[in-house]
């Protein structure tokens, strides 16, 4: 993916995705009845800002469907394909977009397709559950990847040689997935990342999304409390809300046992049974998790997070942060570098 030039204005007309013969990079997204619309605009998207960008057409995209024909997304929306699989032009990537609840036509001829693709070298990919006809096939045996948290247990017990995590997205070697709805855009914003002159790419696409961060892989899902416990541990359930409402000012081991009519040996050995750590080491990482989108997101001082995070000391709030995200508080706020700071604009 060389990129020829980056204007000094980002205007004009988008280079055009579909059927573009010279593209440098062709992506073909797999639709699916019902697929996650959210998930393919999000993934589709990026492309087309990048060629804006590079005022190239550095990348192309098909839509494709088993048979040809239209199908209707998760929102009801119609679709129709540029392709059939049968008939598909030669693609460097193919992107699965899953979906809710699993389901796909013809599993069997599609798994022949995806494993015939794989044979020939093209990279795979997969939006939400495409994760997991990718994991049927066994195309992503020893490869890390992941899904939407929803899908995330039944993945974990249907697939057991592959690595699942609950990050926002994996890309590993020739394969690249995302749990879902918005992480699309951040992988395929990666994945542009990748080309000469990627990261300046994708971070003005970035801009044009009005995205306000790219998120990388070892950003995680937030998945719910409640969908991890479900609603049979309503005393932990309550202990970690309570822990929420008391950020700026953490309440003590001892009351927050006595709030939720527990003893404080009880209290640890809920935690370590079902979240696998101890209350400290969970209230210290809400806290610190909660710093870090301030950092991110709003433009307090950073010792005004530190503070409004319950953490009296500067020096303290350092230390910790920089032992959980490796970096320390005022690195992170500086981010990478600005687009004004690496285009020539």
């Amino acid at each position: 993916m060389n990129t020829k030039h980056i204007p000094e204005h980002l205007a004009g007309i988008p280079r055009p995705l579909n059927d573009p013969p010279e593209a440098e990079h062709r992506f073909a997204f797999l639709l699916v009845p019902g697929f996650t619309y959210i998930g393919f605009a999000s993934g589709i998207e990026p492309l087309r800002m990048a060629n804006m960008v590079a005022d190239a057409s550095l990348f192309g995209a098909y839509t494709v469907t088993l048979d040809g024909a239209p199908v209707r997304a998760s929102n009801g929306v119609l679709t129709t394909p540029d392709y059939g699989i049968d008939d598909l032009p030669p693609v460097h990537s193919v992107i699965v977009c899953g979906a809710n609840p699993i389901r796909y036509p013809n599993t069997k001829r599609l798994i022949g397709w995806l494993k015939n693709l794989a044979r020939r070298g093209v990279e795979l990919g997969a939006i939400d559950t495409g994760s997991d006809l990718l994991a049927r096939a066994g195309l992503l045996d020893g490869y890390h990847c992941t899904i939407h948290w929803q899908d995330m247990a039944v993945m974990l017990q249907r697939y057991p040689r592959i690595v699942v995590s609950n990050h926002m997205f994996e890309i590993d070697r020739d394969r690249f997935t995302s749990s879902g709805g918005t992480a699309a855009m951040d992988m395929m914003l990666q994945l542009i990342a990748r080309g000469e002159n990627g990261p300046e790419i994708a971070a003005a696409a970035a801009d044009l999304l009005i995205h306000d961060r790219m998120r990388d892989s070892h950003d995680l899902q937030r998945i719910p409390l409640r969908q991890r416990l479900g609603t049979a541990r309503p005393k932990l359930s309550s202990a970690v809300a309570i822990m929420e409402a008391n950020i700026e000012d953490p309440i003590r081991l001892s009351d927050l046992a006595d709030y939720v009519q527990l003893s404080e040996r009880q209290l640890e050995r809920l935690f370590h049974d079902h979240l696998d750590c101890t209350p400290r080491q969970y209230y210290m990482e809400l806290r610190l998790n909660m710093a870090r989108q301030r950092l991110l997101y709003t433009e307090e001082p950073v010792t005004e997070v530190g503070r409004s995070c319950g953490f009296a000391s500067p020096s303290h709030f350092t230390r910790r942060y920089t032992n959980l995200f490796g970096i320390t508080p005022s690195e992170e706020r500086r981010g990478p570098v600005s687009q004004a700071e690496t285009m020539d604009v």
